[in-house]
C-alpha cells in the first residue's frame, strides 16, 4: 500500500472562486477536488456547492463522484440555465490501490513519474488537452471525463486550476515536482514562478502572449511506500 503526504497551494485573491476539498478516506485512501468557478457567473457559489456536496457525500467508488456531479449540474442549470452557477471539478480518488480520475472541465490533473508526466483532462499554456472543456451547470446533460490507472511509490499528483496551469508550461512543472523534496516544497516553487511570469507579463508560448492574473489552486501529494 502507497501511503502520501500532501500541500496546498490556494490564493484566491483575483476573483475569490476557486475552491478545493482533500478527504481522509481512511487505510491511505484519499479524494483530492479542485473546482474553478467561472468568473461572472456564479463561480464561487457553483465551486463552494460542489466542493460541499462532495465532502458530504459517502465515496465508495468513483460513480459515487459522477452521481454528485451529476445532481450538482441538474441544479444548478435549473437555476441558471446553462448561464449561471457556472464551474469546473476534477477530482483524484485513491482507493484500494487505484487512482481514479474525474472531470468536468478545464482544471487538470499531472501524474509526473520519474520518467516523465502524463496530463488528465485541462490545457497547459492556454492548449486543450484531454477532457471535456465544459463547466457543471452548462449543459442540461454533463459529460464527464473518467479514467483509472496504478500508481508507484515515485509518482507525484498535481490538481490544479488553470491561474496554474496557464502560468506554467509542463516541463516547468515537472522539473519542479520532480526536483522538489517534499510536496511542500513543490508548492512554495510553483507558487515562487507563478508570480515571476505574472510579473514577466508577456511570453510568446502562452495563450495571447501573456500571463494573467486568476485564482491559483493547486494539490500536491507525494507518494512512498507504506
Amino acid at each position: 500500500m502507497l501511503t502520501s503526504s500532501m500541500a496546498i497551494l490556494h490564493d484566491n485573491e483575483a476573483h475569490g472562486e476557486d475552491s478545493y476539498l482533500t478527504r481522509d478516506l481512511g487505510d491511505g485512501n484519499f479524494l483530492d477536488v479542485v473546482l474553478d468557478g467561472v468568473t461572472g457567473h456564479g463561480g464561487e457559489e457553483a465551486s463552494t456547492s460542489v466542493a460541499e456536496a462532495l465532502n458530504q457525500a459517502s465515496i465508495s467508488g468513483p460513480e459515487d463522484i459522477v452521481a454528485v456531479l451529476h445532481e450538482q449540474n441538474a441544479d444548478f442549470h435549473q437555476v441558471g440555465g446553462g448561464r449561471f452557477l457556472l464551474t469546473t471539478a476534477s477530482a483524484a480518488l485513491y482507493l484500494n490501490g487505484r487512482l481514479h480520475i474525474v472531470s468536468v472541465g478545464d482544471s487538470p490533473i499531472y501524474i509526473i513519474r520519474p520518467e516523465g508526466y502524463e496530463q488528465y483532462s485541462g490545457r497547459m499554456g492556454g492548449l486543450i488537452r484531454l477532457g471535456i472543456s465544459k463547466a457543471v451547470g452548462g449543459d442540461a446533460t454533463l459529460s464527464v471525463f473518467q479514467t483509472e490507472l496504478d500508481l508507484s511509490p515515485a509518482d507525484r499528483l498535481v490538481c490544479c486550476t488553470d491561474g496554474v496551469s496557464d502560468n506554467l508550461l509542463g516541463d516547468e512543472l515537472m522539473e519542479i515536482v520532480r526536483g522538489a523534496a517534499n510536496a511542500e516544497d513543490a508548492s512554495g516553487q510553483v507558487k515562487a514562478l507563478v508570480n515571476q511570469h505574472i510579473e514577466q507579463g508577456r511570453d510568446i508560448r502562452f495563450r495571447g502572449g501573456r500571463f494573467r492574473h486568476d485564482d491559483e489552486t493547486a494539490i500536491f501529494r507525494f507518494f512512498a511506500e507504506g
